[in-house]
């Protein structure tokens, strides 16, 4: 099975099963605070998931691309990748336990679908514990469809539940689905979940049921959900009977066309493997990033900032494997290639995705020639033969100058480097960089709803205001909302002057002040676009659509959370206005 044929396939079951098809949402979430990226289906469903009524029905299903960035140092090897596709099916309050789980393994074993041999079906359930009983349910309806009790594995909260993403909010037990790769098990204990390799995870049912207060307690939810993943890339690895997500179709053409570049060939050794493995995957990660319909490019903060990393891992990968500098587009023109029937925004910004990548290629090559100089001066002061880890870090950290340049320069001058020194420092910088990220989950999918609610409602007056005294060609470029503050950013080719942003000011809380009426309607698309309604038509949205009308002030396809009033926002102040990335300005505000 190829992996288009997984995509369609799973689409086409679940569609015959009543579940209605979205499209996949931007990488860049919106109302989340939580999360750089999309990192799974269930991001752009948030207010739904907490009772929200969705255009689409009661169930849904989609394949979502998302982008996960805490394990960059590890792609490379079988199965991690940044970037990857995730097949998903929801029930906002339909089916629940009986229903989800008949339809995972009809998807799994029946021969019109996957086929998959039921013996090597493994699966995992909740023990249960002080906050939820064990999952006897669960595990019956995996019974009832012929699994034997040998295949089934109670484990704890740490590997069978999900949520809350914050402090409180949504949460339940979860079943996980798991194949048996083959590989001998690693002792007596050997189970699914266990990190040895012998079972392969590859699709997770989730049930939101409880409610977790924030005291701690939990409560039975009575909007009961099914929030599920079944990750593309993984999934056609089995099916292939390949040992790794590189070696699937999806990457084909993508490592000939580096294969190509390079004169190697893949699998020959393991170190131009991984090189290329790391040159396919960020190159793909790239591609997507830059052809997202929100307009990400390189920068230093945010979501640009590991955009421009991922370019310049892969820039200097590439170097590694011999390919000359300036060719990365040719592989992002695979990976289009690859991808255009099915993400066409992918063809529609063909030429800033090549651009962006030149620009940035050529960018970096700058910054290693910064850092060779720093290098020579470094080696000029040298008293000893041993280069501190200390002055080792700092040309990674302060001149993006990769460590391995600095190991081969050494080398060629007689010199050594403190490597368990730079190490230490290397791994104390990842630490702080994972305690940031682990900051971004304080929000939560329902911490401060009604702040947030609040806040996104601002961002709505923010853009009509900024088309009525700026531009009227004006675009939300990204969001990110938390419940002290909004970040937007928008398309506009100058810095905004002081005075311009007590105009802005002063007509948002203009329109709070007159305590206009927040009204929601759906309706198709076309009735949509037709009515004065912005936003970026396209694939994003599906056949009927949220539409959000602020009296004269802002009409604007929409998924929520909002006020119900605008003077709900009490005042709006302007915190800070500043550049995002090329041709993109951010504005910071605040609502007391």
């Amino acid at each position: 099975m190829k992996s288009y044929e997984l995509r369609n396939k799973y689409l086409e079951f679940f569609k015959e099963h009543g579940h209605t098809e979205i499209p996949s949402a931007s990488l860049i979430p919106e109302n989340d605070p939580t999360v750089l990226f999309t990192t799974a289906g269930m991001h752009p469903l948030v207010p739904y998931l907490l009772g929200e009524k969705h255009p689409g029905g009661t169930r849904l299903c989609n394949v979502q691309k998302c982008v996960r960035t805490g394990d960059i140092d590890e792609v490379g090897d079988n199965s991690h990748c940044t970037f990857f596709e995730m097949l998903g099916n929801w029930s906002l309050g339909d089916y629940f336990k009986e229903e989800a789980i008949a339809m995972s393994h009809e998807f799994l074993t029946s021969a019109k679908w996957l086929g998959i041999d039921k013996e090597k079906l493994y699966f995992t359930v909740f023990e249960g514990d002080e906050d939820a009983p064990r999952d006897d349910e669960s595990a019956g309806y995996w019974m009832s469809h012929g699994v034997d009790a040998s295949h089934i594995f109670f484990l704890p909260k740490k590997d069978n539940w999900w949520g809350p993403a914050g402090k409180e909010g949504p949460c339940g037990p979860d079943t996980e689905m798991f194949i048996d790769t083959g590989k001998p098990a690693c002792g007596d204990d050997c189970h699914p979940g266990c990190s040895c390799g012998k079972f392969l995870e590859i699709w997770n049912d989730v049930f939101m049921q409880y409610y977790k207060n924030a005291d701690g307690t939990f409560k039975p939810l009575a909007h009961k959900n099914v929030d599920t993943g079944m990750g593309l890339d993984r999934t056609i690895a089995v099916l292939q009977g390949v040992s790794s997500v590189y070696d699937t179709d999806i990457y084909e053409q993508i490592i000939k066309k580096i294969e190509e570049l390079s004169g190697k060939k893949y699998g020959q050794d393991a170190i131009s493997t991984k090189a290329m493995r790391i040159v396919a995957d960020h190159i793909r990660s790239a591609t997507f990033m830059l052809g997202d319909p929100k307009g990400i490019t390189p920068s230093n903060v945010d979501q640009g900032y590991i955009l421009r990393r991922l370019i310049r891992r892969a820039v200097r990968y590439a170097g590694n494997l011999g390919i000359e500098s300036g060719q990365l587009y040719k592989i992002a023109q695979s990976v289009i290639e690859t991808y255009k029937d099915h993400y066409t925004e992918l063809v529609m910004n063909l030429d800033k995705i090549i651009t962006e990548l030149q620009k940035e290629e050529e960018r970096f090559v700058k910054t290693l020639d910064k850092g060779l100089i720093e290098f020579e001066k470094l080696r000029k002061k040298m008293e000893g033969t041993v280069i501190s880890g200390k002055d080792a870090f700092r040309l990674y950290d302060t001149f993006g100058f990769p460590v391995e340049m600095t190991i081969e320069l050494a080398n060629e001058n007689g010199l050594e480097i403190d490597i368990e020194d730079y190490e230490k420092r290397f791994e104390e910088h990842k630490q702080l960089s994972h305690q940031g990220a682990e900051k971004r989950f304080s929000g939560g999918l329902a911490d401060s709803q009604e702040e947030t609610a609040r806040l996104h409602t601002a961002t709505h007056l923010l853009l009509g205001a900024l088309r009525r005294q700026l531009s009227d060609d004006i675009e939300q470029r990204g969001s990110n909302i938390t419940a002290e503050r909004l970040r937007f950013d928008f398309n506009f080719p100058r810095k905004v002057t002081p005075e311009e942003l007590k105009a802005l000011e002063a007509e948002v809380n203009e329109i709070i002040k007159a305590n206009v009426k927040v009204v929601y309607e759906e309706m198709p698309i076309d009735a949509a676009r037709e009515s004065g309604a912005t936003g970026i038509f396209g694939s994003k949205y599906g056949d009927v659509v949220k539409v959000y009308t602020m009296g004269k002030y802002s009409k604007e396809i929409c998924g929520g959370p909002h006020a119900k009033t605008t003077g709900e926002l009490g005042s709006f102040k302007i915190l800070k206005e500043e550049s995002s990335s090329s041709g993109v300005r951010r504005i910071k505000a605040e609502i007391k």
